[in-house]
This record gives structure tokens, C-alpha cells and sequence, in this order.
């Protein structure tokens, strides 16, 4: 049955506050067990024990030092809670933060009550154990450029789209699922979302790391090798120049406007 835009607008307001009222849920389930604390913050990572570190924020060109100088201080810890990651204003310095999150063995896990939209998709993927909890808000849409323009704009292979669909490919999916995985996000603009449900997100992680519960990893480091985030080859058609100053992806979502699924 087709859903009336009154309908939609009430599923989307539903979304909204779930979305919305996870972090205020978070922070006084905190503050009513102290054991539970944050020990320190560095950026959107929340330090909550020697082995768990929660996300509360967008990731942005400062990001990749913050979670450098978190692990320097907190070698041990094996988790990484996604609570309210609304994506990222840089995307050359998240897919950096995903690909030290898999070189420290962390463990990426969305709890009932979390969110993760956008750019945040990719570090939950780079989770060495990725997990959903039902009831968790995971939603897509395709980047846009500081140009304006949408990967639909570029050529299937151009260094643009292979950005994303070879961080994939390091992080487990074989080329074919991560061209399928890509599209899928892309199938909605920029302006938009899709949602998933814990469910219809599972299917996208690689078999190997999918767990129903969390659980921690030993703090073993892969040799996998993080990627020059001045690669000459985006410069001539994106302008990576500086990186403190890339907005290729801008994919953070204003909550104060409405979703509607496409």
C-alpha cells in the first residue's frame, strides 16, 4: 500500500525523535551509573572505560589526531559504542579515522538506542566486529562535493567514486559488493535519506565480522596502511589541496528538516 505524505510525515517525525533524543538518553544513563563515566574525551570519542570508547558527535579535519592521541593514552580499548554519530565534515579525515579503527582492532557496535547516519556508516565498517542492535537508526545518502555535484556526476571509476568503493573493498566487501553497497547509498540525494533497520544493515557487513553481541577483541593491529591524505591524484578535478579545508563529502544531517524515504 502506497504511504500518504501524512503518513510519511509521522514515520518521519518518529524517526526524528528517536534520533534526536538518543544522545540525551545516553548522557543520563551516564550520569545515573558512575561507573560509566567518561574518563576523557578527544573530539566525538568518549573514553568510558579501558576498553570502550563511545561516539557522541559528527568527525570533522581534526579527528584522525584526536583518535591518535586516544589511543596513545587508552591503548586497550577493544569497542567503539556509535551512540550519536551524525557523519562527518570531512570526508578524507573520517575514511582516515575508519582505517585506524581497523588497524587497532576495534570493534564497532550500535546500540539499540543509536544512531549512525551518513559518513558514519564507513567507521561502523571498519569495526574488526560490527554489530546492530535492533531498533538502532542507520541511515544513507549519497556525498556531495564542495562543487555541488553527486557521484552520479562522475564516471562509475573516477577517482571520486573509487575513494569510497576501494575503502570498502579494504574494509571486506569483494568488489562486487561494494559497488552494490555504494549504489545503494547513492540511490537517495543528498538532500534525502534512506533508513535501515538493524536487520537491512547486517547484510552489508562481511560475513566474517557480523556478531550478535559485542564483544571485545584483542588489541592486536592489522598492517593495513593508512592512505596519504594528500594523494596528487584527487587534486586536478576536487581540489584536495589542503585537507583542513576538503569538503568532498559534506554528509551531515540537518535534523531540523524532514527524511522522507525515496
Amino acid at each position: 500500500r502506497r504511504a500518504t505524505p501524512r503518513s510519511l510525515e509521522r514515520a518521519e517525525a518518529t524517526r526524528r525523535a528517536a534520533v534526536t533524543s538518543s544522545a540525551a538518553r545516553f548522557t543520563a544513563r551516564l550520569s545515573r551509573q558512575a561507573h560509566k563515566r567518561p574518563l576523557a574525551q578527544y573530539g566525538p570519542f568518549l573514553v568510558l572505560d579501558e576498553h570502550r570508547v563511545a561516539m557522541m558527535g559528527s568527525t570533522d579535519g581534526s579527528s584522525p589526531r584526536h583518535f591518535d592521541a586516544m589511543m596513545r593514552d587508552y591503548p586497550a580499548l577493544t569497542t567503539l559504542e556509535m551512540v550519536e554519530a551524525p557523519g562527518t565534515s570531512n570526508d578524507i579525515a573520517n575514511l582516515a579515522v575508519g582505517r585506524r579503527i581497523r588497524a587497532h582492532g576495534i570493534s564497532t557496535y550500535v546500540p539499540s538506542h543509536g544512531s549512525v547516519r551518513s559518513g558514519a556508516v564507513e567507521l561502523f565498517l571498519a569495526g574488526v566486529q560490527q554489530c546492530v542492535e535492533p531498533g538502532a537508526w542507520i541511515a544513507v545518502h549519497s556525498w556531495i562535493d564542495n562543487h555541488g555535484r553527486e557521484p552520479d556526476d562522475y564516471g562509475p571509476d573516477h577517482a571520486a567514486n573509487r575513494l569510497y568503493l576501494d575503502y570498502y573493498v579494504e574494509m571486506g566487501m569483494s568488489e562486487a559488493d561494494a559497488r552494490a553497497f555504494y549504489a545503494m547509498t547513492n540511490s537517495v540525494p543528498h538532500r534525502s535519506a534512506k533508513w535501515l533497520r538493524a536487520d537491512e544493515m547486517l547484510p552489508w557487513t562481511a560475513p566474517r565480522l557480523r556478531k550478535v553481541k559485542p564483544e571485545r577483541t584483542p588489541a592486536g593491529r592489522s598492517k593495513l596502511a593508512y592512505s596519504n591524505l594528500r594523494d596528487a591524484r584527487w587534486q586536478p578535478s576536487i581540489g584536495y589541496s589542503d585537507v583542513a579545508s576538503v569538503a568532498l563529502a559534506s554528509l551531515r544531517m540537518d535534523l531540523s528538516k524532514p527524511f522522507l524515504d525515496s
